[in-house]
């Protein structure tokens, strides 16, 4: 998906200089203990899926709209998995510091397909069959698949994952 308007006039304003943005993303699992991933379409990697919260929108929100617009599946969020911040440099050379907030969520409806031009592929891998997925999104994994984790944020001091 093109970036939005708000996100186009921030970069017409500061070009490709470092802006902090709210991001929301989604552990899905759904009754067959499968995790729910997309190919994206900017980098072909699998990953999460994932996207910037809108003005004045909250997180949990915004992550059932993401994952409603690029898949096409509706979520109940389950729990907070986590906050932690950390930076992206788009191909483009747009560099960002993203502050994620991650929810572990179970899939109620839909099936799941490629539905916007975010995606190559939408899938559900079983936990033991995962794709190539980078560490950043293996310790976000790893904190909201524990079911006796609380919820993560990196300590006072602590550069986070």
């Amino acid at each position: 998906m093109p970036a939005s308007e708000y996100v186009r006039n921030l970069r017409d304003r500061v070009g490709q200089e470092l802006i902090m943005f709210p991001t929301v993303s989604a552990i899905v699992l759904n009754d067959r203990g499968e995790l729910l991933l997309h190919q994206r379409s900017d980098n072909a990697k699998w990953n999460l899926i994932a996207g910037l919260m809108d003005p004045g929108e909250q997180p949990a929100d915004a992550v059932v709209r993401e994952v409603q617009e690029e898949t096409a599946v509706q979520i109940k969020i389950e729990r907070l998995a986590g906050v932690v911040s950390h930076p992206v440099t788009y191909l483009n050379g747009d560099r960002c510091q993203m502050v994620n907030t991650f929810f572990r969520c179970r899939a109620v409806g839909g099936e799941a397909r490629v539905n916007d031009s975010e995606s190559l592929a939408v899938s559900w891998f079983p936990l033991d069959g995962l794709p190539e997925l980078d560490e950043f999104t293996r310790r976000m994994l790893a904190v909201a698949l524990d079911d006796d984790a609380p919820p993560y944020f990196a300590p006072p001091g602590e550069g986070g994952f």
